[in-house]
C-alpha cells in the first residue's frame, strides 16, 4: 500500500473513531427531577436544593416535579418507565426500595428497573409531641400508652413511611400499642401536630427544627444512637428508655435501568461535589439537619441492601400489609 493511501486510511479511521463520551456533553437539554412525595416535605426540600446547584453547574434547567402518592409508587413508576438517558431522575426516600417490596404484594414498579445514582442525605427522626400535651418524656409516654392501649394517636406520612415504621419499631421495642393517623406528606402531619389535632409523631429534624426552637413542639427523643449537635439537650430514644432503638431517614437519586454507566457516574460525581461544598453544607445541610451521604453508586447500593434487610424484618414481624 502506498504511504499516502495508508495515511489517508488512518486519517479516515481517526475521523470516525470514538468521540467524546456522552457523559462529557451531558446534559444538553433540561433534566426532569421527579420527587416521589408532595411539596414541602424533607425529600422535596433536599431534592430542590441539590437540584438547583446541579442546574447551575450543568448550565441547564433542572425541572422539579412532585408526583407523590401511593407510597411513592406514582413517582417511581413514572421514572422506571422513562427513557434511560439520564434526563429523568427520581428523588425519593427509603420507602421506595426498602419498605414497599415487603409491604405490598404487588407494586406498580419493579425496584430493579431503577438504579442507584447517589445518596443525597440522612436526617434524624425526632419523637415529638405538641408542647401542650402532658407527656414529659419517653418513659412517661410508655407508661401512658401501657395504661391506655391504642388510645394515643400519632401522625404519619402514610402506611410504611419512615414515621410509621419508626413508631412500629418503637411500639415493638417498648411493648406498647398506639394508633396511626395517616397523611399524604410531612407538612400536613406537622400542621396537625402544631394544631393539637394529633398528640405525637415521628418527624424529620428538618421539619421539626423551627417549631422546636419556637417552643411549639417538645422533643421526647431523637431516633439515632447519638444526640443531635443542633439539639444536644434532647436525649436519644435509646438512652431515654427504649434501649437499642435506632432509626433514621435517607434520601437519594435514582435513574431508569439501562441509563449509561458513564452518565450515572457523572451525575454521582456532580452530586457529590455539591454535597462536599463548604458553602452548601453551611447554608443548607447544617441548618436543615441533613448529613450528606458520601460515595459512589455501588456504595449507595450496599447501604440500600443493608437497610432492606433491617426494615424487611420489622415489617414481617409486625405482619404489616396494605393489600
Amino acid at each position: 500500500m502506498r504511504p499516502c493511501v495508508a495515511a489517508l486510511i488512518m486519517l479516515g479511521c481517526a475521523a470516525i473513531g470514538p468521540g467524546p463520551s456522552r457523559a462529557q456533553t451531558f446534559p444538553t437539554k433540561p433534566v426532569h427531577l421527579i420527587v416521589a412525595y408532595p411539596a414541602g416535605g424533607a425529600t422535596d426540600v433536599i431534592a430542590r436544593a441539590v437540584g438547583q446547584r446541579l442546574g447551575e453547574a450543568w448550565g441547564q434547567q433542572l425541572i422539579v416535579e412532585n408526583k407523590g402518592g401511593a407510597g411513592t409508587q406514582i413517582g417511581a413508576e413514572y421514572v422506571a418507565k422513562s427513557e434511560p438517558d439520564g434526563y429523568t431522575l427520581l428523588a425519593t426516600a427509603e420507602a421506595t426500595f426498602v419498605v414497599n417490596p415487603f409491604l405490598y404484594s404487588k407494586l406498580t414498579y419493579d425496584p430493579k428497573d431503577l438504579v442507584p445514582v447517589s445518596g443525597l442525605g440522612i436526617v434524624n427522626q425526632m419523637l415529638l409531641v405538641n408542647a401542650t400535651v402532658p407527656i414529659k418524656d419517653v418513659r412517661d409516654l410508655v407508661a401512658q400508652a401501657k395504661a391506655r392501649p391504642g388510645d394515643l394517636n400519632y401522625g404519619t406520612i402514610g402506611v410504611g413511611s419512615s414515621g410509621h415504621l419508626n413508631m412500629v419499631l418503637f411500639e415493638s421495642m417498648a411493648g406498647v400499642r398506639l394508633t396511626p393517623v395517616h397523611y399524604r406528606g410531612g407538612a400536613p402531619v406537622l400542621t396537625d401536630l402544631l394544631g393539637g389535632h394529633i398528640p405525637l409523631a415521628f418527624l424529620s429534624l428538618t421539619l421539626a427544627a423551627q417549631p422546636l426552637k419556637a417552643g411549639k413542639l417538645k422533643a421526647l427523643g431523637i431516633g439515632t444512637t447519638r444526640r443531635s449537635a443542633q439539639f444536644p439537650d434532647v436525649p436519644t430514644i435509646d438512652e431515654a428508655g427504649v434501649p437499642g432503638f435506632d432509626a433514621l431517614t435517607w434520601f437519594g437519586l435514582f435513574a431508569p435501568k439501562g441509563t449509561p454507566p458513564d452518565i450515572v457516574a457523572k451525575i454521582n460525581a456532580d452530586v457529590q461535589r455539591v454535597l462536599a461544598d463548604a458553602a452548601f453544607q453551611e447554608q443548607f445541610l447544617a441548618p436543615n439537619a441533613f448529613e450528606p451521604i458520601k460515595g459512589g453508586p455501588d456504595q449507595f447500593a450496599d447501604m440500600i441492601s443493608k437497610e432492606s434487610a433491617k426494615w424487611g424484618r420489622v415489617i414481617k414481624d409486625a405482619k404489616m400489609s396494605v393489600d
